[in-house]
């Protein structure tokens, strides 16, 4: 079968997913991934593209789906998997440029809107999520986003789907952290803990790592519930602790820091606390946001800051880019990706940092220092690193 006419069988079906693999040796992309996701009501697919360590997300109609796969085939992709509704299919480019295709029928399959909708939702749980619907899963249980038969209630379907995409991010971030020794996480902030008991779960029970997991949060009642819960479970690695993330004190430090929805500048302590440690892997997700705010000025840019709403967001925005800029200049390979569609809430970012040995800045390397300067801004977490004070 000819390359064009496999692409227009995919083109006249619905494509459910396809993978992109085997790159050749001129260019920089690893592999592509492409899934239909619902986008109010209209059905999209989602090309994820992975490059240098690096993940970057384009949603596109069917058509130009199929003209981007046409252009990834050969050059710079060897090899494509695809499933459609009625077909899988594999695509093999030979050394000589040579294309086979090779295609499989399905058993009969009745081809309407509706079904088709059925089979994207029921392919993009089953196969995407980590932790799949349908087994049940003893901390999910317990904390009603399952029943006991392993589904998912219909009114917290979302935040099932944020746990498993926060489980996407500690799974790629497997290859930094230790091996061969306990791994020793903190969870800054932790509040009633889902995601908490996600990652001892992922890491413990599902990749058999041994794992020392603590917990912090002011709140005593919500720890109290939370410890109960874990020694319900027996998860013995997973324990928590009442107290402030400004004042911790741990001599033993941690092999990753985990910081989610911390209020303004207490993912500033955490940040530099993870930084003091020298931790392999910080995760933080920011919650509001005021100091920088409060502080902001800057000429050039008046037009934007007298309108309140904007000047929030741009504070927002400045904070998470100074505290990337910092955390490279103190050695770490830094991202700031989305945690759950943007739809949800227009904060949540998250910055990934993976420690690089023997990669700090020079000091004339400063960004972050330009930038406060530009904005007239100074912020918890320069303060922090840079006076020591912890």
């Amino acid at each position: 079968m000819e390359l064009s006419q496999f692409l227009s069988e995919i083109k006249a079906d619905i494509l459910l997913d396809a993978v992109l693999s085997n790159p050749n040796g001129d260019n920089d992309m690893e592999k592509v991934k492409i899934r239909p996701i619902k986008i109010k009501e209209e059905i999209q697919w989602q090309i994820t593209v992975y490059r240098n360590r690096q993940v970057f997300h384009s949603n596109c109609t069917l058509e130009e789906t199929i003209e981007k796969i046409n252009g990834f085939i050969g050059t710079p992709f060897r090899q494509m998997q695809v499933e459609t509704v009625h077909f899988t299919g594999v695509v093999l480019v030979g050394k000589k440029g040579t294309v086979t295709v090779k295609k499989k029928i399905k058993p009969a399959v009745e081809k309407t809107q509706e079904k088709s909708e059925v089979l994207i939702a029921s392919h993009n749980r089953e196969k995407n999520y980590i932790l799949k619907e349908g087994f049940p899963i003893d901390f999910l249980v317990e904390l009603s986003v399952m029943n006991k038969e392993g589904k998912v209630a219909k009114n917290r379907y979302d935040k099932f789907r944020q746990i498993n995409r926060f489980l996407e991010f500690v799974e790629d971030i497997l290859p930094f952290l230790p091996k061969n020794r306990t791994l020793r996480i903190i969870d800054f902030g932790c509040g009633k803990s889902y995601l908490t008991f996600a990652m001892y779960y992922y890491l413990h029970v599902m990749k058999g790592i041994e794992l020392e997991i603590i917990g912090l949060d002011l709140k005593a009642d919500v720890i109290a519930r939370c410890q109960q819960l874990a020694e319900r479970l027996e998860y013995r690695g997973l324990h928590f602790e009442m107290g402030n993330i400004a004042g911790y004190q741990d001599s033993n430090g941690a092999d990753m820091v985990v910081t989610l929805h911390a209020c303004d500048t207490a993912t500033d302590y955490a940040l530099a606390q993870a930084v003091n440690w020298g931790a392999s892997v910080i995760l933080s997700v920011p919650c509001c946001q005021h100091e920088v705010n409060r502080q902001i000025k800057c000429e050039e840019l008046s037009p934007m800051l007298k309108y309140g709403i904007i000047k929030e967001r741009l504070s927002a925005l400045v904070t998470d880019t100074l505290r990337a800029e910092i955390l490279k200049e103190q050695g770490y390979d830094v991202q700031i990706l989305e945690f759950i569609d943007m739809e949800h809430t227009p904060k949540n970012l998250l910055i990934r940092a993976v420690r690089k040995q023997g990669m700090r800045s020079k000091s004339g390397e400063k960004k972050s220092q330009q930038l406060s300067e530009f904005l007239q801004v100074n912020t918890t977490l320069q303060n922090l690193l840079n006076n020591k004070e912890f």
